[in-house]
């Protein structure tokens, strides 16, 4: 799809917003990553309640484009390079933003560190992880829908392909371990965010 096919679908996204927080002069960039099952959604809805900040989660976003996802390659790339506009476009109006995405990468991490750096924006990376018979549990819950609030439709055979591809970040970061009380992370990326 075209350039002006995302910006137009990044537009329609954008309206989708129920509250937009206020601008700042220095818009805060929160990038959390972690494989499928480790409690991304989760932390991140926990941080906005400290943190007014928009959060913007991939799998919601997704479905919001396509209406029955493939989760094909190129409906990968066309999701995340309208997220990438749509993240342009909020921090250009100095809106903080929270990414809840897997970004496994480097080399798409690197999209992410040029965003910020373009728009002057504060960047604060999180990777969540969790033990593997933890995520397995919460994925066999995620299969019989048993949270409302789960957007994902990722398995554990997808965990398993995506573990295989899974980098360490290469910039400072926080690491959370949700089988654990994630509270003191939290605590500390917000202290990093009002600093």
């Amino acid at each position: 799809m075209k350039v002006p096919q995302v910006i137009a679908d990044a537009k329609r996204l954008a309206g989708s917003f129920t509250t937009i927080p206020e601008a700042e002069a220095q818009p805060i960039f929160i990038m959390v990553s972690g494989l499928p099952g480790t409690g991304k959604s989760c932390f991140c809805r926990r941080l906005a309640e400290r943190l007014p900040f928009l959060i913007l989660e991939s799998d919601a976003l997704r479905k919001q484009l396509f209406t029955a996802p493939a989760y094909s390659a190129d409906e990968s790339a066309y999701l995340f390079r309208t997220i990438y506009y749509l993240i342009e476009d909020l921090l250009k109006k100095g809106i903080p933003v929270i990414l809840d995405s897997t970004n496994l990468e480097e080399r798409h991490r690197e999209r992410i560190y040029n965003i910020a750096e373009r728009h002057n924006a504060r960047l604060i990376m999180v990777s969540v992880q969790a033990p593997p018979e933890l995520v397995q549990k919460r994925l066999k819950n995620r299969m019989e829908r048993k949270n409302i609030k789960d957007n994902s439709d990722a398995g554990w055979a997808v965990y398993q392909k995506l573990q295989a591809t899974a980098q360490k970040i290469s910039r400072n970061h926080f690491t959370v371990d949700t089988s654990n009380d994630i509270t003191s992370v939290i605590d500390k990326v917000v202290r990093e965010a009002k600093r």
